[in-house]
């Protein structure tokens, strides 16, 4: 019998390019280090984007600052 793919979501990872998501809330983890805000409750998310992130990372990885940059730049 095969074995199934990972379905292990790393939480520190973008869910769209596997970049650095630099979430406050998991550098806290990691650290121990009370962190400020996160970036990410100052940007805008499109449902479009947020569309994108697989349905296994979904409430459990961030998007990162680059791929939100880059869809905010990218016209509909």
């Amino acid at each position: 019998m095969p074995t199934p793919p990972s379905t292990f979501i790393d939480a520190t990872r973008c869910p769209l390019c596997g970049g650095d998501n630099r979430c406050a809330v998991e550098i806290e983890k990691a650290t121990g280090e009370p962190q400020p805000p996160c970036w990410c409750v100052s940007e805008t998310f499109t449902p479009d984007l947020l569309a994108r992130i697989p349905e296994a990372a979904r409430r459990t990885a961030c998007i990162c600052p680059a791929c939100v940059r880059k869809a905010l730049a990218t016209p509909p």
